[in-house]
């Protein structure tokens, strides 16, 4: 059996420490909207979408944040249209003191065109948002070898 052609990611789902601390962020973040949620006993979940389209699921299940030295997941990518927009949510990151892993947009490599803004959530959850071109003259912290996979 070989697989379909159109095989796409659909939603990821994130175990988060404090669900109202991590629906805030991404709504505001990602302007995401909350199309269910509960917040009942051991139950506590949130599903987030854009245009109707499930996106990123939250359930409060962990303990601790985010452990690099774990199997799982590395980094959550999100791409947008242009670099106006990435710098857009720089700036909100930025209101939100959030720590970021580089200063500003940097470049996915080398001689990229691509390249974005590499964060964390308040979970230590490694995030990036990118655009596919406009980042041509920004650095590359991780020179030829791609900045999304080290930071």
């Amino acid at each position: 059996m070989s697989m379909s052609t159109s095989l796409q990611t659909g939603h990821v789902g994130l175990n988060v420490t404090d669900l109202g601390r991590s629906l805030a962020f991404y709504t505001t973040v990602l302007g995401l909207d909350v199309q269910a949620e509960s917040r009942e006993g051991d139950r506590r979940f949130a599903l987030l979408s854009r245009d109707g389209r499930l996106l990123l699921t939250l359930w409060e299940q962990s303990a601790e944040g985010f452990r690099t030295d774990l199997a799982g997941l590395h980094h959550l990518s999100f791409q947008v249209g242009t670099m106006e927009e990435v710098r857009e949510a720089e700036a909100v990151l930025r209101g939100l003191s959030v720590t970021f892993a580089h200063d500003g947009v940097v470049s996915h490599g080398e001689g990229a065109a691509s390249g974005g803004i590499f964060f964390h959530d308040p979970d230590g959850i490694r995030l990036e948002i990118y655009a596919p071109a406009g980042a041509e003259d920004a650095p590359a912290p991780a020179g030829a070898a791609p900045t999304c996979g080290f930071f």
